[in-house]
């Protein structure tokens, strides 16, 4: 039990230091995160609707082949 909450919390300080590269390198990377082409932006006079399809089926790509490799082990 304990085995399993120690490696649970090193997974998640992984994935938020990983974060962490991303929001403080994101601006030098070739690519902007929330930017990508496909990326639903519509402006308004008054406001703005932004909704990130593309973004958000890579994230979950990534997160789904990430915990397919923890759990095949």
């Amino acid at each position: 039990m304990m085995g399993l909450m120690g490696r649970t919390l090193i997974v998640a300080g992984l994935v938020l230091v990983a974060l962490g590269l991303l929001l403080t390198l994101g601006q030098r990377l070739p690519f902007k995160p929330g930017r990508l082409p496909g990326d639903i932006v519509v402006s308004g006079k008054n406001t703005t609707f932004y909704f990130p399809v593309i973004t958000s089926l890579l994230v979950s790509a990534i997160l789904t082949l990430v915990l397919w490799i923890f759990r095949r082990r």
